[in-house]
């Protein structure tokens, strides 16, 4: 199992200007390697494996002085990087999409270096935690929380936000296996995500989506503000930082009810099933794309996926085609458009919330595709929700779950 850590370190004024000198050395480096590829390309008519500009690296120090006071991990990290963005760039190519070269960086938009295999270790130093780095230093590091004695560290990035705050991901791998799947999963779920409700469950839970009106009032006004600075000057770059901390407030915000939110549901059942969205499809949507964008539902389920793998729970993501309209109970299809909130069955009568409905076939869906499925009955015929309790969204943020009231009260009691 291969898992990211993410801690923010505590740089003196000095580590901040060997970190920016790092990081424009290795960007250097990558817009040199990249115009060594493409004369590469001209000269042989084909294009160089990655080993054959990696190993120009010897002889690159020779005259260029400045990379030997970088690790020689982390320049040949460089070169992988660029081999990486190619073979991105080829996938895309392959899928049909109209992509064209690769082009050199500026500073603003190369912000990390990665420390691979050796060349950085934690240590204790005077009381705290310090990030020991080849050529660097030691740089304090806020562990917010422990890494496990039985991890192996494989790798660090070290990365520059537009905020200028830095931060370390540690590359953690483990050696035990991620428990076994139950071959009859007992307790399951279905999930249904929206807008109005981020998350509809079968269990009669509706959490509500969360609220950044205030976030987002904030970012609007900081950013007229930047639009009336002089591009450039001191006061534009006091400015456009003060724009980056409120996306950064709107990411940390967001990213930490979907963590808390889908390790819920990871931990509390047996098998998960959500739907296969297109995301990517609907945000190319011109109605409603804001709130599909700002919903994040492909980070939820992304999170959802890696945290069912490590809990052992299965993880199916099912057909989205007609789970609003099909009827959980006999199946017959029902169009109804996005204002009508409730379904009701022409055909046998059931009458739902349209989520509640929606959250039912997929879970029957889902059990279906594990082969645990029903032979002749559904779900909803052998236990009908009988309501829905919502759950505000400060909930999962405040009690780092959003279940019900009695399960919030025992976990602030504890």
């Amino acid at each position: 199992m291969y898992y990211a850590y993410k801690y923010r370190l505590k740089p003196s004024d000095p580590h901040r200007e060997a970190l920016d000198r790092h990081r424009d050395i290795c960007r250097q480096l990558y817009n040199h390697v990249l115009y060594r590829l493409n004369e590469y390309q001209e000269e042989h008519g084909e294009t160089p494996d990655m080993t054959t500009l990696r190993s120009e690296l010897p002889d690159l120090k020779g005259w260029w002085d400045e990379l030997n006071d970088v690790y020689s991990k982390v320049l040949q990290t460089v070169v992988e990087r660029l081999f990486d963005n190619l073979r991105g760039l080829s996938k895309l190519k392959e899928k049909g999409y109209g992509v064209g070269q690769l082009n050199w960086k500026p500073p603003r938009e190369y912000r990390s270096f990665t420390f691979n295999q050796s060349g950085f270790k934690l240590n204790k130093k005077s009381g705290q935690t310090v990030l020991s780095l080849s050529k660097l230093g030691d740089i304090p590091i806020r562990l917010h929380r422990p890494i496990p004695e039985d991890a192996y560290l494989k790798q660090v990035t070290l990365k520059k936000e537009p905020t200028g705050e830095w931060f370390a991901t540690f590359g953690v791998q483990f050696d035990h296996e991620p428990p076994a799947k139950p071959e009859h999963p007992g307790n399951v779920v279905g999930i249904d995500v929206g807008i109005l409700k981020y998350a509809h469950d079968t269990d009669g839970m509706a959490v509500e989506s969360l609220d950044l009106s205030e976030e987002r009032e904030r970012l609007e006004r900081e950013q007229r503000k930047l639009s009336c600075k002089e591009h450039g000057s001191a006061n534009w770059e006091n400015q456009r930082r003060q724009v980056a901390e409120c996306h950064a407030a709107l990411k940390r915000k967001r990213r930490d009810f979907l963590h808390k939110l889908s390790n819920y549901y990871a931990r509390e059942y047996d098998l998960v099933a959500v739907e296969g969205l297109n995301v990517k499809g609907m945000l190319e949507s011109p109605s409603n794309s804001r709130n599909t964008a700002s919903a994040a539902w492909q980070t939820f389920l992304s999170l959802l996926e890696y945290k069912c793998e490590r809990e052992g729970t299965h993880f199916v993501a099912v057909e989205p085609d007609g789970t609003t309209k099909e009827c959980a109970s006999c199946g017959v299809s029902t169009d109804k458009p996005l204002w009508v909130r409730e379904h009701s069955c022409p055909a046998c009568g059931f009458t739902a919330d349209r989520d509640a409905n929606a959250a039912w076939n997929i879970l029957s869906r889902g059990l279906t595709d594990v082969g645990v499925g029903y032979s002749e009955s559904t779900p909803v015929e052998t236990a009908l929700p009988t309501g829905t309790t919502p759950v505000p969204a400060q909930r999962v943020l405040e009690a780092g779950s959003p279940s019900l009231s009695e399960r919030v009260s025992a976990s602030r009691a504890g």
